[in-house]
């Protein structure tokens, strides 16, 4: 039942995406990555201090750098959610496992490697469907934020290598999620100070204030998910936020995807769903039985 919390995050997300659409009416997307930070940090930090931890961190250059390319993901899906319907850059952006898979995969062909042909299979697909949604989806006016959704994707992946490498040093989530809303406020500062600042009104303050609510509150419950939850089903709920934001992309902004592109769109949620199974394969085959026990290492 844990693992439900992803499916929360999902929707939480979802409604993100919508009011970020909603705010780039009033804001830059720099302006908008910045307020998000801003308040996903102060809402961190209070937690911090209520709870007597310590944002000291012996690993500051590993979180600069996964700072760094987070917050280039973010923009550009910032940028491609503003301009796309909310279920294409939604889709786009979900397109990491693929990434991910596909790098698995090239690895393996290098060092020589067997390579699984139900992976291979998933990653080949998968670049099916998105070309199945970049095609159809949008205008061609629309094919800058079209390429700037399938690098947030690209650049998620990065992030979440980095991600992973700082839970191996034993760096707590929330620590990591702080030090992103840093840089996101570093970097976003520097692109609205280049782009200058937009006047506020009630209606903007509000749509800012729900996207840094909305973004650290499905942070928190994704995260819950995968720390209580069983990784596989988390890894593969986390694909209902591609159905909450068509849906509400669809209500909400009389979205029209056409059905080639909701096919696409259906193509890139299996295929990621296979690849994150695939994936997880061999690692439960190595814990179960193959390797002696002294070199299967111990937990950390």
């Amino acid at each position: 039942m844990q693992s439900l919390w992803m499916v929360f995050a999902c929707a939480l997300f979802a409604v993100m995406g919508a009011c970020v659409k909603l705010a780039s009416q009033y804001y830059s997307v720099a302006e908008i990555v910045l307020y998000r930070s801003a308040i996903g940090a102060a809402i961190l930090f209070v937690f911090v201090r209520a709870s007597g931890a310590s944002l000291r961190t012996g690993v500051p250059w590993v979180h600069a750098s996964r700072g760094a390319v987070g917050t280039l993901a973010l923009a550009l899906w910032f940028f491609a959610m503003s301009a796309l319907p909310l279920g294409t850059a939604m889709t786009l952006n979900f397109s990491s496992p693929l990434f991910l898979a596909a790098a698995t995969v090239l690895a393996a062909l290098f060092a020589g490697r067997r390579v699984p042909w139900p992976l291979a299979l998933a990653v080949a697909t998968g670049f099916v469907g998105v070309v199945l949604v970049l095609q159809p989806s949008f205008r061609t006016d629309q094919t800058l934020a079209g390429i700037a959704g399938l690098a947030s994707g690209l650049l998620s992946a990065a992030a979440y290598w980095h991600v992973k490498e700082l839970g191996r040093l034993g760096e707590p989530e929330w620590r990591t999620v702080f030090y992103f809303s840093l840089s996101g406020i570093a970097l976003g500062l520097a692109g609205a100070a280049l782009t200058g600042f937009s006047p506020h009104s009630w209606r903007g303050v509000a749509l800012l204030a729900a996207v840094g609510i909305t973004a650290t509150v499905g942070q928190l419950a994704m995260t819950r998910a995968y720390g209580r939850g069983r990784t596989l089903l988390t890894a593969n709920l986390q694909f209902s936020a591609v159905v909450f934001a068509a849906l509400l992309g669809e209500l909400a902004f009389d979205d029209r995807i056409p059905p080639i592109g909701y096919a696409g769109i259906a193509v890139i949620v299996a295929s990621g769903a296979l690849a994150t199974f695939v994936s997880a394969r061999p690692v439960r085959a190595t814990l179960r039985a193959d390797a002696p026990l002294a070199q299967r290492g111990t937990p950390k």
